[in-house]
């Protein structure tokens, strides 16, 4: 198999890789689908300048900044994705490197005991760079899954970021494997990266056997860099993306999460059809997401039913 080649599908093609992308999908995730759902739990400030990102402080945006949330307010989002979106999964999310001091790393742990005492949740948190024993922490409080997007491939990165390196990133997935935490880990795509770099990140992917892959589409925010030469995505591009990382890691979960509406339109049930299994429903951090409601009915349409395992 050689996924530049399936990557650089022509077109008329496209519906014959999704087709085999398919196959693999109901072969190891059958007719499931899960849902994921997020808080954006601390926003704004971030001392990193990620090209894309709508919190970085280096660029000037309308984004709202506000310190860590307490731990019930977190509790509280978590049961609402649970009762009101049927999220499977749900994820603490904060801006910055990462987690400040102890006391926050401390107001996250208390968040993910409470979250696991009181909802049915898959526990995640997407809280920066970690170190073995802040993941051990975390981990003892209940966490199960860990989400550290590389973002791009290795290769494209100093185009993204300049603020921090990409072993950073990597030595963090390491920890959090090491210690036995699942990873959830992919990228954001449609910054100017190459076929290549696509591939080259999806290998990267593989290599570190991620339990879960995340398919971002960037969605440009006014204000940051990624916005001023922006190219949008062709819906089948996308497609292609997706059938190529599901015919690439035929057993991860694959999500196709940020940006996803505008980028596929009225194509976006066809995610499903080239191998997603997953997606998160409600709002991303800094965007407003399509209702949950629509996301299910998208879902039953299919004749997919929501995997609640």
């Amino acid at each position: 198999m050689n996924p530049l080649k399936l990557i650089s599908t022509s077109d008329d093609e496209t519906f014959e890789l999704m087709h085999e992308a398919n196959k693999l999908r109901q072969k190891y995730k059958g007719n499931k689908i899960k849902l994921c759902a997020i808080v954006n739990a601390k926003s704004g400030k971030c001392s990193e300048d990620c090209s894309f990102c709508a919190q970085s402080g280096h660029h000037h945006t309308n984004t709202a900044a506000y310190p860590l949330l307490s731990s019930e307010e977190i509790l509280q989002a978590a049961k609402g994705a649970e009762k009101n979106m049927g999220a499977t999964c749900f994820s603490v999310v904060t801006s910055g490197k990462a987690t400040n001091t102890k006391a926050e790393l401390a107001t996250i742990g208390q968040s993910l005991e409470t979250i696991c005492q009181e909802t049915k949740l898959n526990r995640c948190v997407s809280i920066g760079i970690l170190t073995k024993p802040e993941l051990l922490e975390l981990k003892a409080k209940g966490l199960k899954r860990l989400h550290h997007n590389l973002e791009t491939a290795k290769s494209f990165f100093d185009q993204v970021c300049t603020t921090h390196i990409y072993e950073e990133r990597l030595n963090t997935i390491k920890a959090a494997k090491e210690i036995g935490l699942e990873v959830c880990s992919g990228g954001i795509f449609g910054l100017g990266e190459s076929l290549e770099q696509r591939i080259e990140l999806g290998l990267t992917l593989k290599e570190f056997k991620v339990e879960s892959v995340p398919i971002n589409i960037l969605n440009p925010i006014p204000g940051t860099p990624a916005a001023k030469n922006y190219q949008p995505m062709k819906p089948l591009e996308v497609l292609r993306l997706i059938a190529t990382y599901r015919l690439l890691m035929p057993k991860a979960d694959l999500g196709v999460f940020g940006g996803r509406e505008k980028a596929l339109g009225p194509l976006q049930p066809l995610m499903f059809l080239a191998g997603a299994n997953v997606t998160l429903v409600g709002d991303y951090l800094t965007t407003k997401g399509q209702q949950a409601s629509q996301d299910l009915e998208m879902i039953k349409a299919l004749g997919l039913e929501i995997d609640y395992a």
